[in-house]
């Protein structure tokens, strides 16, 4: 929108996203790459507060914050108006920014059934954000986008297939599934190869392929002889399409076709298996 065209790519997403919500008194939640003391202080212009993960060395934070050493447990906050920004050491340093919040802290249960302490505004956040972070997470375990991939909208593609994939998942584990991530990925991609959506490996799309010899009228008949030969043969589609002990495509030949589907095939019982399974 024009009237934030002034302000620096974050500022200009959050401010247009939430321009139709303005004035009514939301909380906003963002993570670090959006939040500022910038967004911050133009929010609560329209009445709207914030909290969220910041970067260290956003411009108007503490210049203390760059170089601050804290030991595990340890707290540093700042309070400028309703504005509070503070730094939290865990497993690793977090700085968080708050409108609604102060330094207070309250006693969480960890996963090993003990008590600790956390900032209040950490808790509220992973209240918030929890379900957007584990999402996150989870889609960084197995991308599909390429670091080096320099088309954005190729980027923009591979993370919606991603996210898709990831909320197949959650409705199938919330509907009972039982099987993990990554054997729920593996399922996903045999059933797509079913269906005829692998890679292309031929002229005839899979697709058009499958419906052309799983349907109409076919016959066996022996090759047509050519040159010299008393016998012609043909490699067999089926038998070619495994593989032996040792991993090696199998190669069979034999003096029986289907004229229609052009390939040649044993008689018995490749001829079978090829028009009526999709998947040999």
């Amino acid at each position: 929108m024009e009237e934030y065209e002034h302000y620096g790519l974050s500022t200009k997403c959050v401010l247009t996203l939430i321009h139709e919500l303005k004035n009514n008194g939301y909380l906003l939640t963002t993570d670090n790459f959006y939040t500022s003391p910038e967004v911050a202080e133009i929010l609560l212009k329209y009445k709207t507060d914030v909290i969220g993960t910041v970067r260290g060395n956003r411009k108007g934070l503490p210049a203390e914050f760059k170089t601050l050493k804290l030991k595990k447990g340890e707290i540093k906050a700042f309070q400028k108006d309703k504005i509070m920004v503070l730094q939290w050491r865990d497993k690793k340093t977090l700085t968080m920014l708050s409108t609604i919040h102060n330094a207070e802290l309250v006693s969480v249960e960890s996963r090993k059934s003990t008590t600790k302490q956390k900032p209040k505004v950490v808790v509220d956040y992973n209240r918030s954000m929890g379900g957007v972070d584990k999402s996150d997470q989870c889609l960084s375990y197995y991308p599909s986008t390429r670091s080096r991939q320099r088309k954005y909208y190729k980027k923009i593609f591979r993370h919606l297939l991603d996210q898709a994939v990831w909320n197949a998942f959650v409705l199938y584990k919330k509907n009972g599934g039982d099987l993990t991530h990554v054997a729920f990925r593996m399922k996903l991609i045999e059933r797509l190869c079913e269906e005829g959506r692998g890679l292309p490996s031929s002229k005839v799309p899979k697709s058009i392929e499958n419906v052309a010899r799983l349907t109409g009228r076919h016959f066996p008949s022996l090759v047509t002889s050519t040159g010299n030969k008393k016998y012609s043969a043909r490699k067999c589609a089926v038998c070619c399409s495994k593989t032996n002990g040792n991993g090696k495509r199998v190669r069979r030949e034999t003096r029986f076709e289907c004229e229609v589907c052009n390939v040649g095939l044993c008689a018995a019982p490749c001829f079978q298996i090829y028009h009526t399974q999709s998947v040999f």
